[in-house]
């Protein structure tokens, strides 16, 4: 059964470039984003994790850890960081998991569960719905899921804008309007009547139709 939005994320005790950890011991009280590769020392994803190494602190500044996803042993990752460090010029200071029996790919449904066989005797293009992004909230909930082919690099950016525009909507009660970035107007959720919004916005809004109220970003 797919994982949907708001499901709880599957806990799970994987070994890391950091040792072993408890998927949600590990999140604590704050939101993640994990990622997935189909296989380590490949292009593509070479780019992506540099790129998250470069961006890291923009995460943490929003309260949210970043932690990677490839299937392929411990081992493997630590000699393909020096790669992605190579290359992307910043230091890979998040860690990467293990999952070399595909068991955290397949409980996050990225594989089917019949597959078998370890990582190192399949390639890439077996895994290549090893490709996802999970961004999962303080409660442990999937709070948005992606999953993208192997030859299209990660878009980041945009993750981080929907990390934002989801603690925007925890925070405030507002949602985001189609290509929105931070600092621009925002929508009121349809659950907030009147009344209500007029207790959490007594700066007021912009009502361009009785479901859609637009009002300044809150958090600014």
């Amino acid at each position: 059964m797919s994982l949907r939005i708001n499901d709880v994320a599957p806990n799970f005790r994987a070994n890391s470039t950091i040792g072993e950890i408890d998927f949600h011991e590990w999140i604590g009280d704050g939101w993640a984003v994990l990622f997935s590769h189909p296989k380590d020392f490949t292009p593509v994803c070479t780019t992506e994790l540099g790129t998250l190494a470069k961006m890291s602190g923009k995460f943490a500044n929003k309260n949210c850890k970043i932690i990677g996803l490839s299937v392929d042993s411990v081992g493997d990752h630590t000699e393909w960081t020096k790669d992605i460090e190579e290359v992307s010029g910043a230091k890979l200071e998040y860690p990467i998991i293990g999952d070399e029996n595909l068991e955290v790919a397949k409980l996050y449904n990225m594989l089917p569960t019949d597959i078998s066989g370890n990582a190192s005797s399949r390639t890439a293009v077996d895994n290549l719905t090893v490709r996802s992004v999970f961004l999962i909230g303080p409660d442990k909930r999937i709070k948005m899921s992606l999953t993208y082919p192997m030859s299209s690099g990660r878009d980041f950016d945009e993750i981080l804008r929907v990390l934002e525009s989801c603690q925007l909507t925890a925070k405030y009660k507002v949602a985001t309007p189609a290509n929105w970035r931070s600092g621009e107007d925002v929508i009121i959720v349809p659950a907030v009547n009147n009344e209500e919004a007029k207790k959490l916005f007594p700066q007021g809004w912009k009502t361009i139709k009785p479901y859609l109220r637009t009002l300044s970003d809150p958090s600014k």
